[in-house]
C-alpha cells in the first residue's frame, strides 16, 4: 500500500508525491496490460518488435 504524509496542510504536494509513487510502482502500466487478454503469440510478437526497436535505438555508429 502506498502512503504519503501530508505536511503543513499541503495536499497538492502530497497528491503529486502519491502519483509519482504509484507510477513508479508500475500499477498503471500493469492495469493497462491486463485490461484486455492478449494471446501468447501476440505477446511474443510485440516483445520481439520492442527488442528490435531498442536495438536500433541503442546501436552505436
Amino acid at each position: 500500500m502506498t502512503k504519503v504524509v501530508v505536511t503543513n496542510n499541503n495536499i497538492d504536494g502530497a497528491l503529486k508525491k502519491f502519483k509519482v509513487k504509484v507510477a513508479r510502482s508500475g500499477v498503471p502500466s500493469e492495469l493497462k496490460k491486463r485490461k484486455h487478454y492478449e494471446k501468447p503469440g501476440v505477446k511474443r510478437r510485440e516483445a520481439k518488435k520492442e527488442m528490435i526497436r531498442n536495438a536500433r535505438k541503442h546501436r552505436s555508429y
